[in-house]
């Protein structure tokens, strides 16, 4: 079984921004493979389905980003989970232009409060991450201001194909494994 965590915060007035990549990803999983929601538990919102034959757990915490880790760590403990084989977390990387996605076996939080708070919940960084880009903050922003932002026009239809990639590189992590799906989604766009 995979636990496959879309960071993002809860609420309408979140929807659609810059830090709900993961969310938006989720969103798109749960459509393609009709997964039902068994509600909130374990502070996250989730279901459980089947993709590429793998039995999974779609989450999306409802902690608010930057206490993330709780939720995490509460599924992969109930749920009795190896979080360095069974978890994927997707989530917004200002380092990537919009529409590019990136995929990784383990790292640092890169400045990510999300990522920085499952590190320290689950005592480790080794776990399968794909970061949606959303692009560099402007000069002169606050990075909380940038991140809770929506999207201009262009930069939405990127970060809408992005979405679909990142949903179709779950897939392929489950299908084939996270070699595969790395070799694959981490070539430069030309």
């Amino acid at each position: 079984m995979y636990l496959i965590v879309g960071l993002g915060n809860p609420g309408k007035q979140y929807d659609k921004t810059r830090h709900n990549m993961g969310f938006d990803t989720i969103d798109e999983l749960i459509d393609r493979h009709r997964i039902a929601g068994s509600g909130i538990d374990r502070k996250a919102m989730y279901g459980k389905g089947v993709i590429a034959g793998e039995k999974v757990i779609l989450a999306k915490p409802m902690t608010y980003m930057n206490l993330s880790g709780e939720a995490v760590r509460e599924l992969i403990n109930y749920y009795k989970m190896d979080a360095e084989t069974e978890l994927v977390v997707i989530y917004d990387d200002i380092d990537l232009d919009p529409g590019q996605i990136r995929i990784r076996k383990k790292g640092s939080a890169g400045g990510h409060n999300g990522i920085k708070n499952i590190i320290a919940q689950l005592g480790t960084q080794n776990f399968y991450r794909i970061k949606v880009g959303v692009g560099a903050k402007p000069k002169g922003w606050d990075l909380a201001d940038y991140v809770l932002g929506r999207f201009d026009k262009d930069e939405r239809v990127l970060v809408d194909e992005a979405i679909k990639e990142a949903a179709d590189a779950v897939e392929l992590i489950l299908a084939e494994g996270i070699e595969t799906a790395m070799n694959r989604y981490n070539a430069k766009k030309k």
